[in-house]
């Protein structure tokens, strides 16, 4: 008995040995398996980590222009209203306490009965008398009606025979119907407004006329390169007026001409504008505009690193770094940028007061004290886009911070010479009119018609900034005549 009960141990003691075996080789291979499935599963994690901090980024990024606007970059407003704002709301000024209205000390425009009299006397208006009661009571109040009388003239040219039955004809009155200096004058003003093509210049004057003028589009084109190529002169003498400024507002923008994208590049004072037309806005373009080549002052601009090759100095367009900055605070969250747009302010309205004063400069230590702000401003951000989460707004950052400290002396030029400017405002101003005309009347059809505008728009535009008078000079330079000297 005591046998088999070591028999029976001994079989018990193997099988349990033998499922302990199976069980031990079941537990290795679950074991093998699960160590694979969690490195798959760690290989996959990893991949969705790198994949989610990409989206983040992408989609930190797309968020970044969905929120561009004309506060934050160089967009016109028109664009605003893609973002839900209204276009043409935006306005950067900072509200004030005045009320709404003209201020005190604001020179109205009303006309006044002074006024009238004053142009009666002059002349330069046609006096018609309307007459209401009893004249023969000789006591009487005037008021006055404010109008213009159009109406289609013909002007009879008689030449007659010398002596010898000979008729000396003047070159101008070869063709047996011409138009007048008048037409001439209001086609080529309408044109330069840029938001009426030829044809419905030609349409408006004839409706004037009540159809009696028989305008067609070509005849204004033909007044409009007849009046550019007389006025290259004029520009001339402006170019020479422009060489001899110390700083000098450029800017350009976009057109179209037979589709494709060319430039017009405009030069600006505080009386004078010059557009010259480019076909592109690289460094070998720029050499072709005389002006550029000759010119020895400061150019103010929109970072255009090509102009870098022209003139001796430069400074830079603070509003548009602004709204860099600007931008830079709503995409990052970091502090520099915006504490950077308060410094430049401050900075320009000190800059304000002192002017006021007839002050013509900072003193040294204000200087001292302003560049070292900025430097630190400058060093601070960089600690501060170490941390900043979203790769592609870390990029952007540093770029911008590099930019700033790059061109540090362009930005602040206007902190050691009062002479420059504090933004570019001027020449974005005198491009506005380009911008309608290409909205409203299109491009340009070919290269002439587009240096044509350019040299219609230098004469037009600067005679409004000196307040001549438009038509009288615009006909002026129909006879040969420089209208500006």
């Amino acid at each position: 008995m005591a046998g088999n009960y070591e028999k029976g141990m001994y079989n018990q003691l193997m099988e349990v040995m033998a499922r302990l075996d199976t069980v031990e080789k079941e537990y290795k291979h679950d074991t093998t398996q699960l160590k694979e499935e969690i490195s798959i599963l760690k290989k996959e994690n990893q991949h969705l980590r790198e994949e989610n901090k990409l989206l983040r980024d992408d989609n930190a990024r797309l968020k970044s222009i969905i929120n561009n606007d004309s506060s934050n970059t160089s967009l016109p407003p028109s664009t605003d209203e893609k973002s839900g704002k209204p276009s043409n709301t935006y306005n950067g000024r900072e509200k004030s306490n005045r009320k709404v209205g003209g201020q005190k000390g604001h020179k109205g425009t009303t006309l006044t009965k002074a006024a009238i009299e004053e142009k009666i006397k002059s002349g330069n208006c046609r006096l018609k008398i309307k007459e209401i009661g009893d004249p023969s009571t000789k006591t009487y109040v005037s008021k006055y009606i404010m109008d213009l009388d159009v109406a289609a003239l013909i002007t009879e040219i008689r030449i007659y025979a010398d002596k010898n039955g000979h008729f000396y004809i003047p070159p101008e009155y070869r063709s047996d119907v011409i138009y007048g200096p008048n037409v001439k004058a209001l086609s080529v003003a309408l044109y330069s407004e840029g938001v009426m093509s030829n044809d419905r210049i030609a349409a408006f004057l004839n409706a004037a006329s009540n159809e009696e003028l028989c305008l067609s589009n070509g005849s204004v084109y033909g007044f409009c390169k007849t009046f550019a190529t007389n006025a290259e002169v004029s520009i001339e003498h402006l170019e020479t007026e422009l060489l001899n400024q110390a700083v000098v507002s450029t800017d350009a923008t976009v057109v179209t001409v037979n589709g494709k994208q060319n430039f017009i590049r405009n030069f600006s004072i505080d009386k004078t504008v010059i557009y010259r037309a480019m076909k592109k806005k690289t460094i070998d373009a720029m050499h072709k505009l005389n002006f550029l080549e000759q010119f020895t002052g400061i150019l103010l601009h929109d970072h255009e690193t090509a102009l870098y090759h022209f003139g001796t100095d430069h400074a830079e367009c603070n509003v548009h770094i602004i709204r860099y900055l600007r931008k830079n605070t709503e995409d990052t969250g970091n502090k520099w940028s915006n504490q950077m747009v308060t410094l430049l302010c401050e900075i320009n309205r000190v800059r304000k007061d002192l002017m006021a004063k007839g002050v013509d400069s900072f003193s040294d230590d204000k200087v001292c004290k302003y560049e070292k702000k900025y430097m630190d401003l400058i060093a601070f951000g960089r600690e501060e886009n170490k941390k900043t989460k979203h790769r592609y707004a870390r990029k952007d950052e540093k770029t911008l911070l590099n930019r700033m400290e790059k061109y540090s002396h362009n930005h602040l030029l206007f902190l050691h010479n009062f002479a420059v400017p504090f933004d570019d405002n001027m020449s974005e101003r005198d491009l506005r009119k380009v911008k309608n005309r290409q909205k409203m009347a299109g491009g340009f059809r070919k290269d002439s018609g587009h240096e044509m505008y350019c040299s219609i728009l230098t004469i037009i535009e600067t005679l409004k900034r000196r307040k001549m008078a438009i038509l009288m000079n615009i006909k002026k330079l129909f006879f040969s005549t420089p209208a500006i000297f």
